[in-house]
């Protein structure tokens, strides 16, 4: 039995989008909570109990896993990578994974990513079963092979 995540946060403008990879996450049973924020403005006040995610008792499950889009509205991938860089604790960002799923087919960004130490992966668009499973293997096995 894998590990079950605490948390997975979706990270998409796209509404559809964030609908069908609530979907393919609930029906892999990874986790008991996802959370959905619609750019990287959102996200950065989820993950600092902020704005409309503020919670007296600072209750806001914690994601371990996040799935982030690149061109969105308010705040893109890129700006929420340098916003959390600066504003997530060092403590904190050690329990998270990064995973950078777009639909951009720029090589730039593939390359741009890669030198970004927070982000520990590449995806493209759409999220499956098969994609989500080698993301789990790779980065929440009991014995990961170094």
């Amino acid at each position: 039995m894998e590990k079950k995540l605490n948390c997975v946060l979706l990270i998409d403008d796209d509404f559809a989008t964030n609908f069908i990879n609530k979907k393919i996450i609930q029906k892999a049973n990874i986790t008991t909570h996802i959370q959905i924020a619609l750019n990287g403005k959102e996200a950065i006040d989820y993950l600092c109990n902020k704005g409309k995610f503020k919670s007296e008792e600072n209750l806001n499950p914690q994601p371990e896993l996040i799935f982030l889009d690149i061109n969105m509205p308010v705040m893109d991938g890129w700006e929420f990578i340098n916003a959390y860089k600066n504003l997530i604790p060092d403590e904190q960002k050690k329990k998270i994974n990064i995973i950078m799923l777009t639909s951009s087919f720029n090589p730039a960004d593939k390359a741009k990513a890669d030198t970004i130490k927070e982000i520990a992966d590449y995806r493209q668009k759409t999220l499956n079963t098969v994609i989500l499973q080698e993301i789990m293997t790779k980065h929440f096995s009991k014995n990961p092979e170094e």
